[in-house]
């Protein structure tokens, strides 16, 4: 099962995923200004990236807001960003975030796990309901996919409904967990976690270390470190040996190089030299170290 992979990933080159966030403002000026077109010159920059930093981090995630507001040309290089990440042996998360029920989900499962913008995982947001799900779980049982489904999110929001309470004061992401983890136990690999897991963010820590205890078998994609705030200490918590989540960060990774003088010429260095310092953060905060 494709969890397998990803468990195999995180234990042979951490738990860092680097997200894929591209958009033109972040790429130097320079480089751009060496291509005839935004689409080679956004694919081309992931491509700088991904070779960078392939053997240091655990798996891409790629956010697809960010090519689709570029319109076919950022769709374009979404879809050859995808592509050479398979072609190196990497995992592709791809940041959708879809919700939605019956054919409409079906056919964003078809859209997403195979085709043009075929990825390995897939985020999905179950607020319309778990039948949302149901689309995508033929995907995970038999053709190698998974799903990370939205629990508890990094942003100001969540508490909008994420942490309302029920009647014996549960919180709803906490339903939410616990189903999330129902569904999974039908689809765990041999490393004893499931290819459907939880988003978990990071900046809200009320309840980090009852979230592991709680939900011990949740493979968890954990967003919010750096740039939104999340630190080495608040991720190590969710991590089980150093394993059971990967830690996102994109704009802390993809904007290293504005830290340095020559930073336009060598992004790609300094992207793979902050995956690195991000990943031996984590491994100390988790008492984790590299053998």
């Amino acid at each position: 099962m494709i969890i397998d992979r990803l468990y195999e990933s995180v234990k042979n080159k951490g738990s860092v995923c680097v997200g894929l966030d591209t958009s033109p403002e972040y790429i130097p000026n320079c480089f751009l200004k060496e291509h005839d077109n935004l689409e080679d010159g956004l694919f081309d920059f992931n491509k700088r990236i991904i070779d960078a930093v392939s053997d240091v981090c655990a798996c891409f995630k790629v956010q697809i807001a960010y090519y689709e507001a570029l319109g076919l040309a950022g769709l374009l290089a979404y879809k050859r960003t995808l592509k050479y990440i398979k072609n190196c042996g990497c995992i592709s998360i791809a940041d959708i975030k879809r919700g939605d029920i019956a054919n409409t989900a079906r056919m964003y499962a078809k859209a997403h796990f195979t085709g043009d913008f075929e990825s390995d995982f897939v985020t999905l947001s179950p607020y319309m309901g778990f039948d949302s799900m149901e689309p995508y779980l033929d995907y995970v049982r038999d053709f190698e996919k998974g799903i990370f489904i939205l629990v508890r999110t990094s942003n100001k929001g969540a508490f909008d409904i994420q942490y309302m309470e029920d009647k014996r004061g549960i919180k709803v992401y906490r339903h939410v967990a616990d189903k999330v983890c129902k569904i999974a136990s039908y689809y765990k690999g041999k490393c004893g976690y499931s290819s459907i897991g939880g988003v978990i963010g990071c900046t809200h820590v009320d309840e980090d270390a009852a979230l592991r205890r709680d939900f011990g078998d949740m493979f968890m994609l954990i967003p919010g470190y750096g740039a939104q705030g999340g630190t080495a200490g608040d991720v190590a918590v969710y991590l089980r040996g150093g394993n059971g989540g990967i830690v996102n960060s994109s704009r802390g990774i993809l904007l290293s190089y504005k830290k340095h003088e020559d930073g336009e010429k060598k992004f790609d260095m300094y992207a793979r030299d902050e995956v690195i310092e991000m990943r031996e953060a984590i491994w100390n905060a988790a008492g984790i170290r590299n053998e």
